[in-house]
């Protein structure tokens, strides 16, 4: 637009700008104001999911300490299929895996740990399912399927703790050369003083000097 044009002609060059970019400027103002909107809107919505999972998990762990089982095991179905995003839905699942296996119900405690598995967003949460999934298989001598859970994680934090579960199930098989390295592994990755250090080294001298049967 020319600086020094009439206020007539300015006018009408803003008339013009008017009519060619108007449609374009109300169409970009209602998409801008409905993200605002949309953009609330779905702030609000998680929020109020979260709340409303916050309230059933408490219900689980309620229902868990009064031994309630089926109010547990419904509710936290709720909880896997309506609020699957929110992590409640994992913390529900936690808990339910654990009751299960408490009561010797280790079909449903796997049920719940592959759901985690399956559905956890957290590296950490996954890799305590898998931790407690492999423990399961390994009391019910499902030993290859416990073998590869183990080695699924490349989680460092974890290396431990995984790799004694992998010599538990190697010892089990009387398999003591492997089961050597593996508690090896979980002891060299221990920090100095851990606990577990004196556990492992009991397990360790179990099968030091061994062969494989």
């Amino acid at each position: 637009m020319d600086i020094y044009a009439s206020d007539d002609e300015k006018g009408e060059e803003i008339k013009q700008w008017w009519r060619d970019n108007g449609f374009a400027v109300v169409v970009i103002c209602v998409l801008v104001i409905a993200g605002i909107v949309g953009g609330r809107y779905w702030i609000a919505h998680n929020a109020t999911q979260t709340e409303m999972a916050s309230l059933r998990y408490q219900a689980v762990v309620n229902a868990i300490a009064q031994d309630d089982s089926k109010t547990a095991e419904d509710t936290t179905t709720q909880l896997l299929s309506e609020y699957t995003k929110t992590p409640y839905a994992v913390f529900s699942a936690f808990e339910m895996a654990k009751y299960s296996a408490s009561n010797d119900d280790l079909t449903s405690s796997k049920t719940y740990l592959n759901w985690i598995i399956e559905h956890a967003k957290l590296s950490g949460q996954i890799d305590i399912a898998r931790l407690r999934l492999a423990q399961i298989l390994l009391a019910e001598k499902q030993y290859q399927q416990a073998i590869t859970l183990s080695q699924q994680s490349d989680s460092s934090a974890f290396l431990s703790l995984l790799s004694e579960v992998r010599g538990d199930i190697y010892a089990a098989q009387d398999q003591k050369q492997q089961a050597r390295a593996a508690y090896q592994t979980a002891l060299s990755t221990l920090a100095q003083g851990d606990p577990r250090q004196q556990v492992l080294q009991l397990k360790l001298d179990d099968v030091a000097g061994g062969h494989d049967s």
